[in-house]
Formats: C-alpha cells, sequence, structure tokens
C-alpha cells in the first residue's frame, strides 16, 4: 500500500479524509470504530409509525433541486425547497462542471430547510464524472464534464491493451466513450503528475457527500457505472485497472445504497449541522428505479435528458450476447441489479432549443410539442439518437440536418419538424432497445413504466405507446427524489422494507397510462428506422 493511500485510512483527527461503511439495513447496525480509521454507520432511532420528514438533493445535468418529504399516517407528500441551474464552463478548450457553484447552492438548500425538522438528508446525481482530492483534502482541479472530448479515441486505446470482452465479462458495463475507465485512463495519459498528487477520487454525488460529513466513500450504484466495478464480487476491479496502470489507491471504501454516512458538519450549514446524511441510490438512474417496482413483466424507463429503459434483476446478465446488444449491468437498491440501456434521450432536443435562443428564438418546450402533435409531420425525417454525432456537437441542429442528407431523407426544416423527428425516433429506438431486452432476460414485457421529468410528455408517452405496441404507464414525474427518499426512509427505520417504501409511493402519486392506438401506422416505418440504426452502427 502507498504512504498516499495510507493517509487516506489513518484515524488521526489531523486526516482531511475519513470513510463510512455500512449496508442496506445499516440502521441496525451498531456504532463503532475499527483500528483502521474508518467510521462505520451510525444507528438512527427507530421512526415507524410516526411523522419522519426527509430532504432529497438531486443533481441532473440542467438542473438541480432540493424536495422535502414529508411521511405522515403512510402517505408520502413532496414539495420542492428550491431549484437551481446546473451549467457547465468552458475553460481553455474543455469542458467542466462548475462544481464549487453547485456546493454553493447545496449549502443554500440546506439552509432554506432551516425552520424544518429533518431526520435525514440524501444526495443523488448522474454517475461516470468526478474530482481528484490531494492530501490536504482540497479538489485539484474542476471536475470534467461527460461530454468533452477528451475521452475521444481513448476507447481505442484502452481495448488494445484488454480486450472488450474481457472488460465486460469483469464488469457488466456499456461501453460508452464517457465511462469513467476511460476517463481516469484519458487523465493518466495526458496528465500523469496531476493524478500522482491525487490521494483520492470521489464520484460527484460521493465528493459532494464528503463535503458534507467529511467522509468520503464510494456509493456502490454509482460506482459501478464507472466500469471498474467488479459484478460478480460486488468489488473494486482492482486487477483490470492494475492491467491498464491505473492508480487503484485512489479508490475509496463501497459501501452500499442505505448507509448512514454520518452527520453534517458544523461549518457546512449551522442550522441544519448534526443532520445524518444517507447515502440512497447515489446514481440517479438508481434512485428512480427504487421509486417503483420496475421487476417482472414491467420495463422501466427513465426519460430525462437520457433515456435508460431497462429491468430490474437479482443477479447480473454477462453473457456475450449481453456484451455484443451493449447493455449495462448497474448496481441497484437492495441487492438487485438494473440490467439496463442508455439512449440519447431528451438532450437532443433541448441542445435544439439552446441552439435556437442562441439565434434569438427562445422556444418553449410546450411550444415545441404542440407544434410536434400535427400529423403532417409523421415520420419525414428518422434519426438514431445514439449516433456518435450527437454525443457533443456544437450545433445539434446541424448535425441532425447533415445526418439526414447522409441518410437521404430530408432535413427539417424547422422546430415543429425537428421537434417531430427526436421524439418519433426516440420512441421507435424504445422499441428496439426493448425487443433486446426481452431477448436477454427471455421474457415479455407487458408494460413500460415511465418515470422521471420525461414521464410529463404526453406525446412521446403516447409514441411509445404506439412505436412498441405495449401499455405505458406514466408517472411519478419526481421519481428520482422519491426513489432517493425511500432509501432514506429505509435506513433511519420509518419503513421496514423497500417494498413497503414503493408502496407508500404508487399510493402517494397518481399515474397515467397510455395505450397503443396506432400501432399498424408505426410498424410500417419501424424497418426504415432500422435501416437507420444499421447506418450509424456502419
Amino acid at each position: 500500500m502507498s504512504a498516499a493511500h495510507r493517509r487516506i485510512r489513518r484515524s488521526s483527527p489531523r486526516s482531511p479524509i475519513r470513510a463510512a461503511s455500512g449496508g442496506v439495513f445499516c440502521f441496525a447496525k451498531r456504532a463503532r470504530a475499527a483500528g483502521n480509521g474508518f467510521v462505520f454507520a451510525t444507528p438512527h432511532r427507530m421512526l415507524r409509525n410516526v411523522s419522519a420528514q426527509f430532504l432529497a438533493i438531486d443533481l441532473g445535468a440542467e438542473s438541480g433541486r432540493a424536495i422535502l418529504g414529508k411521511l405522515r399516517a403512510g402517505v408520502l407528500d413532496v414539495s420542492e425547497i428550491c431549484r437551481f441551474s446546473n451549467e457547465p464552463v468552458r475553460q481553455r478548450g474543455s469542458l467542466r462542471w462548475d462544481i464549487l457553484r453547485l456546493w454553493l447552492e447545496i449549502q443554500r438548500a440546506l439552509d432554506r430547510a432551516a425552520d424544518t425538522r429533518l431526520d435525514s438528508v440524501g444526495l443523488d446525481a448522474w454517475g461516470c464524472d468526478y474530482g481528484l482530492i490531494g492530501e490536504r483534502g482540497d479538489l485539484l482541479e474542476n471536475p470534467y464534464h461527460y461530454r468533452d472530448a477528451r475521452t475521444d479515441g481513448i476507447p481505442e486505446a484502452v481495448y488494445a491493451r484488454v480486450s472488450r470482452e474481457e472488460i465486460y465479462s469483469i464488469t457488466g458495463i456499456q461501453f460508452l466513450p464517457f465511462n469513467t475507465l476511460f476517463q481516469l485512463y484519458a487523465a493518466c495519459r495526458s496528465t500523469p503528475k496531476l493524478i500522482d498528487s491525487a490521494v483520492a477520487l470521489g464520484t460527484i454525488p460521493d465528493l459532494l457527500n464528503y463535503w458534507l460529513t467529511g467522509r468520503l466513500n464510494a456509493e456502490y450504484t454509482n460506482a459501478t457505472t464507472m466500469q471498474c466495478v467488479d459484478a460478480r464480487t460486488r468489488g473494486w476491479a482492482t486487477g483490470l485497472l492494475s492491467a491498464l496502470d491505473m492508480p487503484t489507491r485512489l479508490l475509496p471504501p463501497l459501501v452500499n445504497p442505505g448507509t448512514i454516512l454520518g452527520p453534517i458538519a458544523r461549518d457546512v450549514s449551522a442550522t441544519n449541522a448534526g443532520t445524518l446524511v444517507v447515502v440512497p441510490a447515489c446514481h440517479d438512474t438508481g434512485s428512480a428505479a427504487a421509486s417503483v417496482d420496475c421487476g417482472g413483466t414491467s420495463a422501466f424507463l427513465s426519460s430525462g435528458t437520457w433515456s435508460l429503459l431497462g429491468t430490474e434483476l437479482r443477479a447480473p446478465i454477462l453473457t456475450p450476447k449481453a456484451s455484443d446488444l451493449n447493455f449495462t449491468n448497474e448496481g441497484g437498491v437492495c441487492g438487485t441489479v438494473r440490467l439496463l440501456k442508455n439512449i440519447g434521450g431528451l438532450w437532443l432536443l433541448q441542445s435544439c432549443r439552446r441552439q435556437w435562443a442562441a439565434s434569438g428564438h427562445d422556444y418553449a418546450y410546450e411550444e415545441l410539442l404542440a407544434s410536434a402533435r400535427d400529423d403532417r409531420l409523421s415520420f419525414r425525417s428518422l434519426i438514431d439518437p445514439d449516433h456518435h454525432a450527437f454525443l457533443h456537437p456544437e450545433n445539434m441542429v446541424a448535425s441532425i440536418a447533415d445526418y439526414c442528407r447522409q441518410t437521404g431523407q430530408p432535413e427539417p426544416s424547422a422546430p415543429p419538424e425537428y421537434s417531430r423527428s427526436i421524439l418519433e425516433s426516440l420512441a421507435f429506438k424504445y422499441r428496439a432497445v426493448l425487443e433486446s431486452l426481452e431477448e436477454l432476460t427471455g421474457k415479455r414485457f407487458e408494460q413500460i413504466r415511465v418515470v422521471g421529468g420525461g414521464s410529463r410528455n404526453r406525446l412521446l408517452n403516447q409514441f411509445t405507446a404506439d412505436a412498441t405496441g405495449r401499455a405505458v404507464v406514466a408517472g411519478p414525474v419526481e421519481a428520482t427524489a422519491l426513489g432517493n427518499i425511500a432509501m432514506q426512509m429505509l435506513a433511519t427505520g420509518a419503513v421496514a422494507s423497500l417494498a413497503e417504501a414503493r408502496q407508500i409511493i404508487d399510493r402517494s402519486f397518481p399515474v397515467e397510462r397510455f395505450e397503443p392506438t396506432a400501432a399498424d401506422r408505426w410498424e410500417s416505418h419501424y424497418r426504415r428506422f432500422q435501416e437507420y440504426v444499421e447506418f450509424s452502427c456502419a
């Protein structure tokens, strides 16, 4: 073990980094301190059958919000404390997260909840991105944004040393160019001195939890998105990382969702100092999936900037077929696995909207969706939402037009046509991924449960029902915050099981059902869409 790694583990009060370790049912554990310096999960009073209040801090790629959850008489009520933007910044040609601005907004959110007696706080965010921590506990640089171009060409360099097949057989994670495995490999090649000066690495939620409590850990569900965790052992894939000469000394101890990390430090929030911080599923999709029953014959679709379609399983599927289809086995709550696939999502429409705004036309989402309802626009131009040109283009509008030219389709000429093209293409992509999911699991999914902000997109929900021929059940909108709160309820003893938490959410929040109404019409265009996807893979 390196001297730098030993500094992370020491129990000296001067050591800047402390760790907590615990499991799903951490409220049953006894508080104890081990000789190695780790600070273990702390028990909390049992809250069952009484009122309780929880704060969920949910950070997304465009905005963050603080959601207050109040549990009374078996019913959960939520209200928004505040919302704030999350805008990346350009710095010398690189795209970074403004992490200190996010930290300031989190502190302000805690201050806004000063009049509320909180039983706990939980934080979730996106996966893959990370920050490097120096020996004094300071952040060494602003974290890179996953859409930064620094990983261009890096996956191929990694495969030259360890094959895709071997990486997948160990981690079970789909190959995306911004996976932490590739980001960290890029950093080791381009800034080795910076890597040498770091003593720890924290993903975005782990880093913020460290600032909240002074304890650095890697929450399991978020860690799995890094492509650095062994899917079978549920520990760090140190053999894989060592084969790539990557610094395993930077990796903090893993903890399960539902662990009580510790109290909020007084220098963070004078009004909420001492409030317990629970690590929920710190990966936002993990929290969204925790809010609803997404196993059996019901597939889930987390719809937002990204779309993630999959199902909840008890064990990963690590077959060559799963690798060929590029499905991911992300860690879930309470020992589950989420077999799913990332899809480009509403990022395409968001990016077009920003481009139009930059040109002086600030269209509201409602305006774009209303104009896209015109059936005269149907099936004119279809795109593969996951084409590499749409990952981080300078101009999404131009990129979509160029894709259409290359595939011999008419270019969209106005915002309604672009909006309709994006929504129809997403619905078709959902069908393609659903069919692959059924092939891997050997079962038919009778309905799709859409959660997250995209569940409010009634036009896309209907398109999804029509394209797949399956019923779509939409809601809850605040699924990520609700799943975050569900694990806080479980950690503090407010509920006895995840099933009980999900039942509370089901009866507390209404859903909307969409039945297929034009499946035959969509069927005739599906093969055409598949041809465009094949073009993307060529």
